[in-house]
């Protein structure tokens, strides 16, 4: 066998997986939407997604998971990866943020509007979403440290990236209370201009 045919099995392997995911997610959305969040069982989008509810948790840990999970985190290291090595911290973490979500906008819109309207309406969602921000908080905050050289606790490095994330999600959240109204990349570049304002004015 061959190194470029291992290397084509996996990454075959890696979109039927990524295929079975979407698919699911795509079920999911349609009976909450239907039944409502409360009233769908895991049992019930697993059959929707012709696939056994143990494959379902393969994929997804839980429930909310089937929501929540998106490539943003994935997305969010590749693009501080490629920032330039000379950037301030604080333009780092925006533009990887601000790049991450663009993509996962760009690749299904109306998916992204559906799921975070849905945690919008849902306690248990909106929960664990916090829980969510974070994991990706602490994720980005290790990134940062490693390539810099500073410590991840860095009090300074993990208020940049709360602060930044933070005015993310918001214009995220609002863009969904708007039912999708503005275009989403637009709301971010609001949202991190405002944070910027505020904090040079904070500054002054």
């Amino acid at each position: 066998m061959t190194l470029s045919g291992a290397s084509s099995r996996s990454s075959l392997r890696e979109r039927k997986k990524a295929l079975t995911r979407r698919a699911i997610q795509e079920h999911a959305l349609r009976l909450f939407s239907a039944k409502g969040y409360e009233a769908t069982t895991v049992q019930e989008i697993a059959a929707a997604a012709g696939v056994s509810h143990m494959t379902f948790f393969r994929y997804f840990p839980t429930k909310e998971d089937v929501i929540l999970f998106d490539d943003y985190d994935r997305l969010i290291v590749e693009q501080l990866a490629a920032r330039p090595a000379g950037e301030p911290i604080v333009d780092k973490i925006r533009g990887a943020l601000k790049a991450g979500l663009q993509r996962v906008y760009a690749a299904d819109r109306e998916a992204l509007l559906a799921r975070t309207r849905l945690i919008l309406r849902t306690p248990a969602l909106r929960a664990r979403l916090w829980e969510q921000q974070a994991a990706t908080e602490r994720l980005i905050a290790r990134a940062l440290a490693a390539a810099s050289g500073q410590e991840e606790d860095n009090l300074r490095l993990r208020v940049a990236v709360a602060a930044s994330l933070a005015a993310v999600t918001t214009a995220v959240l609002v863009w969904a209370e708007n039912d999708g109204a503005d275009e989403l990349p637009a709301l971010i570049d609001q949202a991190l201009s405002a944070l910027r304002h505020e904090l040079g004015r904070a500054d002054g």
